[in-house]
């Protein structure tokens, strides 16, 4: 029978599916059921870098709370209330007791500030890696690109000042020299880089004029995106690659294999489809690698990255030609 365990940041996974950070991950209950259908890791629900500081300020007496979004404290005001540091982790803690897969913790960060040092709780916890969801919309003309991609360095030296286990972080394409970007953070000691994190997309109500969210879930037709980046990165960087977005069944995480990610972390699929999707895909997984005379996952990762497929140049390819496109 084909054994779909594999390696993820030094982490041993019996599955690639990852169920990714969302509300899903908030309840032990669900995390029970994640495990019991075969799931290979699980990441928590993330935290917000405001809500940490909110705490900080609050147990410290001191005002910091002066530079956080208007936006964000309206959050934290009713956020807090029902989930605050302490029942992080406690359901971190809880987590590891009631089942034996990998636990990764999640902070969704913005700066280097003092809730840094919040990563040691994380890990004295008990979570088996941490993973940092940062993002900079380089929006601000009057910041160059040098001065937004300085941040991700910062935050994870001292992030790893703090911890041992393997920290990830959770990046998005918005980046001049992605390529380069994505080196420089294995060199500095990423254990892994997730592509790529999905944002708000905002929307306009032309009715009420207002600004909504739209494209909540994602689609199968968004994994193109993150397979082309997956395929061209993952045997050129020091550090695992994990694929996200658009992953919706075992097809979907087939390519992201095969295109070199170490691990695939899904979401969408379940709020669309049911937790069963979790079987379906590991199901899949097995009777693929049957049908081709895979005995392990190690004898497919990676066999169609940028080094290894017989024509790099169609990751590379930014216009259509008829030979790509399939038309005649």
């Amino acid at each position: 029978m084909a054994n779909i365990e594999t390696k993820y940041m030094g982490l041993t996974l019996s599955s690639p599916v990852i169920i990714g950070s969302s509300g899903l991950t908030s309840s032990l209950a669900n995390i029970r059921e994640f495990a019991g259908r075969g799931a290979g890791a699980v990441v928590l629900k993330s935290l917000f870098e405001e809500q940490i500081m909110h705490e900080i300020a609050h147990t410290s007496s001191h005002d910091t709370t002066s530079n956080i979004y208007p936006e964000a404290l309206d959050y934290i005001s009713n956020y807090s209330r029902n989930h605050r540091l302490e029942e992080y982790l406690t359901l971190i803690r809880d987590a590891k007791h009631a089942v034996q897969i990998p636990i990764i913790a999640s902070i969704n960060c913005i700066s280097s500030d003092e809730w840094t040092t919040f990563a040691r709780k994380i890990e004295d916890a008990g979570a088996d890696a941490l993973e940092l969801n940062i993002f900079v919309m380089p929006s601000d003309p009057t910041h160059g690109a040098e001065q937004n991609e300085k941040l991700y360095f910062t935050i994870l030296d001292e992030v790893k000042k703090q911890v041992r286990i393997p920290v990830a972080l959770k990046i998005s394409y918005y980046f001049s020299g992605l390529a380069k970007m994505a080196l420089k953070l294995s060199w500095a000691g990423a254990k892994g880089i997730v592509l790529f994190n999905r944002f708000y997309s905002p929307d306009i109500n032309i009715d009420t004029m207002k600004v909504v969210a739209t494209n909540v879930f994602s689609s199968p037709e968004e994994i193109s995106t993150s397979l082309r980046w997956v395929a061209m990165l993952s045997d050129r960087l020091y550090c695992d690659v994990c694929a996200s977005t658009g992953i919706h069944d075992s097809e979907g995480m087939i390519k992201q294999l095969l295109a070199g990610a170490k691990a695939v972390q899904i979401a969408s699929t379940l709020y669309k489809n049911g937790f069963g999707r979790i079987d379906e895909m590991n199901a899949g997984l097995k009777a693929w690698m049957e049908k081709h005379g895979f005995e392990k996952t190690e004898d497919f990762i990676g066999k169609m990255s940028f080094k290894k497929v017989e024509n790099p140049g169609a990751y590379e390819r930014v216009q259509f030609m008829k030979h790509f496109a399939g038309i005649e």
